[in-house]
């Protein structure tokens, strides 16, 4: 009976208390609402406030001098290469150079066994002599009317046919020797004296390296801008000295795969100090423009619709569409978008949007 007792004033007392709450929770609702409001809500609101701030570089913008540089890859290619072979076939009698020297157009390089030529020509140039001695006394009877004329053009004819096989036994025998056809150096030989040469048989090969010549191409919307006497720069990768030479060549002709033109340019190279063979790379200057915007590449935003910036305004990241020019290694112009005196941000890129706060790290000045 007690534990009834008890069980009936605790309900009583809850059921006092859900009314209170009841009747007062109008009059609190409104100091509990301010508390929430100027307490805990208040720092974090402060806390996110916080974590918005981004630290960034900046660029200040000034007008540069900027230029539209091609950079290439090339070889440098001898003046002129050729592989000597013998035009007829035979024995080889002997060879007259020395191998990594210097020779003149015109020497003798090697020779191949010709005395049956020889014997050939000794035979023909006494019939030479003996017709020409008779030649002589029929012209001489002609003029007296002593001949008839038939008889003197059957000798005239004789000694023409004579002379011709001597001119063809000549050049037979000039087959046989094998002479620089320009100046150069000689490389290694490939054959030995005594060995059989065919005419297909390579015995020496021949360079010329004083001029040098520069190959590389371009893109072809640059072929109405490069032509014979354009300036270029040369250096090899491995080196900071830098050469210059000039256009003397360009193809006529894009190629199809690549969508370049090929382009020479000639080097001097008058004490032979650079060696064919090599690759370089190679810079051509095409134009200048002064008082010019030029940004690094890498502040540059690429989007479907178009390119955009990030600049420093009144403490915050504005976006700017941009309109870009030429470009170079590391810096783009910029048309159309930027002004000079503009803060541009340069670190930090992925985390910029519109009207963020932005605490500058480091400034410098864009030249």
């Amino acid at each position: 009976m007690g534990t009834k007792k008890v069980f009936r004033l605790i309900l009583s007392v809850i059921i006092l208390l859900f009314l209170a709450g009841i009747i007062l929770y109008p009059k609190l609702k409104p100091l509990l609402s301010k508390h929430n409001e100027d307490g805990p809500a208040r720092g974090f609101a402060g806390m996110r406030g916080g974590m918005q701030k981004t630290f960034a570089s900046g660029y200040v913008i000034v007008p540069q001098e900027m230029s539209e540089l091609i950079i290439s890859t090339g070889s440098l290619l001898p003046d002129e290469e050729v592989e000597l072979s013998f035009e007829t076939s035979g024995k080889v009698v002997g060879i007259f150079f020395e191998e990594g020297t210097r020779v003149k157009k015109g020497d003798l390089l090697a020779k191949i066994n010709d005395r049956p030529l020889q014997a050939q020509l000794l035979k023909l140039q006494a019939q030479q002599k003996l017709l020409k001695e008779k030649e002589f006394r029929q012209r001489q009877l002609l003029d007296r009317d002593a001949i008839s004329r038939e008889s003197y053009d059957q000798i005239s004819t004789e000694l023409q046919s004579v002379e011709a096989d001597i001119m063809l036994i000549e050049a037979r025998i000039a087959e046989t020797e094998l002479r620089a056809p320009f100046d150069g150096i000689v490389g290694l030989r490939f054959i030995s004296e005594g060995a059989y040469a065919g005419t297909q048989t390579k015995i020496i090969r021949l360079v010329k390296i004083s001029p040098l010549k520069i190959e590389f191409s371009v893109n072809e919307r640059y072929s109405g801008e490069i032509a014979p006497g354009f300036p270029i720069i040369f250096q090899f990768p491995d080196s900071p000295e830098k050469f210059n030479a000039n256009v003397y060549a360009v193809d006529p002709k894009v190629n199809i795969e690549t969508r370049t033109i090929t382009v020479r340019a000639r080097y001097p190279n008058k004490n032979e100090e650079l060696k064919p063979g090599r690759s370089v790379k190679v810079a051509a200057l095409l134009s200048k423009i002064e008082n010019t915007i030029a940004i690094p590449t890498e502040a540059v935003i690429a989007e479907m619709s178009g390119e955009k910036v990030f600049v420093l305004k009144n403490g915050k990241a504005e976006q700017r569409d941009v309109v870009l020019g030429l470009r170079t290694e590391s810096q783009i112009q910029i048309r159309e978008g930027l002004e000079f005196g503009d803060t541009l941000l340069t670190t930090a890129i992925l985390q910029l949007r519109e009207n963020l706060p932005i605490q500058l790290d480091t400034l410098f000045t864009n030249q």
